[in-house]
């Protein structure tokens, strides 16, 4: 057993209830909605998410019908956001099954995801309270103005650590800091302890980002080299950041020109990644998780030495180890 299914398992009929719910809440008389959502469904993610809300939740109180919804509503606008990046992004694949659109087509792939979205609304309504409604919608704001303001540095060429790290705030660490809150409203939580958790949630969500943007620079089993997705859309991550303002000047130079071009070769694309890889990106990149992992760790030092808060440092730890 891995070391998430080991943090599953004691909330093992919890999640059994979450996947019900999210199952209800999608169901329609439509049958070609079925069809998608079904097709969706049919492989099912870590869920990580609706975990960490069912955690926060634990670690304050108990999990309740509220913090169930709270979870699936999470759950279906965290999918949602998939199903459009997928759009956006014209990715046809996603972990090697193939997304929305490459099945059916993107005005389908839209309203799915618009239909994902209003049945997280309802989900959250279901709770009862406003607060996790409230939190919900602005959470969809913060995704889709991270999302909006990625694609203006890169139409911009904006290589800026800072531009960097307010965008992945935005479109990945929101979602885990809404989790934690979401979890800790459903029992009432006092405001101090909501507060950490949502803190708790940033330096995790960060971290999630920084290892997803790392993957990048380094060989995909299936086609057997790099995969370099995130420069080939003109989207300067971490280790190309840091690389660009401390490696070799001239070198850096020429990258930087590079970068500006509106398509890049094979070639221009695998210079960029041993570029980054050559000047120390990796290593800084990795040591930006670290230091955010102490940071989570003090955070949660605070709740004491309890098996959710063992769960919670898991997860942080999995997070920044996992290999996909």
């Amino acid at each position: 057993m891995d070391k998430l299914s080991t943090i599953q398992q004691p909330i093992q009929k919890e999640l059994e209830s979450l996947n019900m719910t999210i199952r209800a809440a999608l169901q329609t008389d439509s049958d070609l909605m079925n069809s998608v959502v079904d097709y969706y469904l049919g492989v099912k993610g870590k869920q990580i998410r609706p975990l960490l809300v069912m955690l926060s939740a634990s670690l304050c109180g108990s999990i309740n019908e509220s913090t169930i919804n709270a979870a699936a509503g999470i759950e279906l606008l965290h999918n949602a956001s998939l199903i459009h990046d997928d759009v956006v992004d014209e990715s046809l694949q996603r972990r090697g099954r193939k997304t929305v659109n490459g099945v059916w087509d993107n005005r389908i792939a839209v309203l799915v995801g618009d239909y994902f979205v209003s049945c997280a609304l309802k989900c959250a309504v279901e709770t009862g309270m406003i607060s996790i409604v409230d939190t919900l919608g602005t959470l969809g704001r913060e995704l889709a103005r991270g999302e909006i303001d990625q694609i203006s540095n890169v139409e911009h060429h904006l290589i800026d650590e800072q531009a960097y790290f307010d965008v992945i705030r935005q479109k990945t660490a929101s979602l885990f800091v809404s989790c934690m809150q979401m979890g800790a409203l459903s029992v009432s939580a006092p405001l101090e302890e909501t507060c950490k958790l949502m803190t708790f949630g940033e330096k995790l969500g960060l971290c999630f980002q920084i290892k997803d943007d790392i993957f990048d620079y380094y060989e995909d089993i299936s086609i057997g080299k790099p995969t370099g997705n995130d420069i080939r859309e003109g989207k300067v991550t971490l280790p190309l950041l840091y690389a660009l303002q401390h490696g070799n000047k001239d070198e850096a130079v020429f990258m930087s020109e590079l970068l500006k071009k509106n398509e890049l070769s094979v070639d221009e694309v695998n210079s960029l990644i041993m570029f980054a890889r050559n000047n120390g990106g990796i290593q800084y990149a990795e040591g930006v998780m670290d230091r955010l992992r102490n940071e989570g760790y003090e955070v949660l030092s605070s709740f004491g030495d309890t098996p959710i808060t063992t769960s919670l440092k898991s997860i942080l730890d999995y997070t920044i180890e996992r290999k996909k």
